[in-house]
């Protein structure tokens, strides 16, 4: 009896310990962020189709769960390129990109979850230095820096997709061109500014000459269109209203009518 305790007993402390060695690889807590693939060694290998979402899940001591943060990461680079005319460009490329959650099982088999510096790294230099090849320092340097982060993002988040990551963003932060080529570029940039100054207060002077050109020719017309109005009749009438009126003042005066040259009312005292 007691030599059977005696077995129980080391059976019981064997089995805690096997199970406290094998409890890291049989109970699996996937955190939030993260997603989970299985290899299961005695069966079919890496287990594509059934990704793990967070939570605690147990399996086989015998099988691998690899676990990914699919959380948005970002990578920068730093990079010198060429312009299409053969000039060096330093470039601050700034990306930031998350694994497709449903295509862990693909990305893992493909790339491993070093992905950042197998794949991503090496891509974004790449569309990087096809789509700056194209522009010459002035227009990175001011014109055309928008149109060419769009083409970057265009192109690297195509490349990207076909192997299961997704791009969120893509920003160029800096851009150094060598010191010579940049005074140049801002003494014709300045240059053009003061052109288009220079060109803005003639416009501004021309409009303003048009104005008063307006202005007069309307007061021309409204005189010409009044004098061609005052007939002969009109201004008798005018001035016999006038008379009438002055002649209701409380002022003693003698008014003569048709007494003026052209018949119009004369007003001979005015006390």
């Amino acid at each position: 009896m007691k030599q059977n305790l005696t077995s129980v007993a080391i059976f019981t402390v064997i089995s805690l310990i096997l199970i406290v060695a094998l409890s890291s690889s049989m109970f699996i807590t996937i955190e939030a962020g993260e997603r989970g693939v299985i290899f299961r060694q005695f069966g079919n290998g890496l287990d594509k189709e059934n990704i793990y979402r967070p939570g605690f899940h147990m399996i086989a001591p015998w099988n691998s769960m690899y676990v990914y943060d699919v959380r948005e990461k970002q990578l920068e680079e730093k990079m010198t390129v060429l312009s299409n005319d053969g000039l060096d460009i330093k470039l601050d490329v700034t990306v930031r990109v998350n694994p497709q959650h449903d295509k862990i099982g693909d990305l893992h088999e493909k790339f491993g979850d070093n992905y950042l510096n197998s794949l991503v790294s090496p891509e974004v230099r790449s569309s990087v230095r096809k789509i700056i090849g194209r522009y010459k320092p002035e227009e990175l340097y001011s014109t055309k820096r928008d149109e060419v982060q769009q083409l970057i993002q265009k192109d690297l988040a195509e490349s990207l997709a076909i192997n299961y990551i997704e791009l969120r963003a893509t920003l160029i932060r800096d851009v150094a061109l060598p010191d010579k080529v940049k005074a140049a570029i801002e003494d014709k940039l300045e240059a053009e500014q003061q052109a288009k100054k220079y060109e803005y207060t003639l416009q501004k002077e021309r409009k303003e000459a048009e104005r008063r050109v307006i202005e007069a020719q309307a007061k021309a017309d409204a005189n010409r269109i009044l004098n061609a109005s005052l007939t002969d009749k009109i201004l008798k009438d005018k001035g016999i209203e006038a008379t009438l009126k002055l002649s209701n003042s409380p002022n003693s005066k003698v008014i003569v009518v048709g007494g003026g040259g052209d018949g119009l009312p004369l007003i001979l005292g005015n006390n």
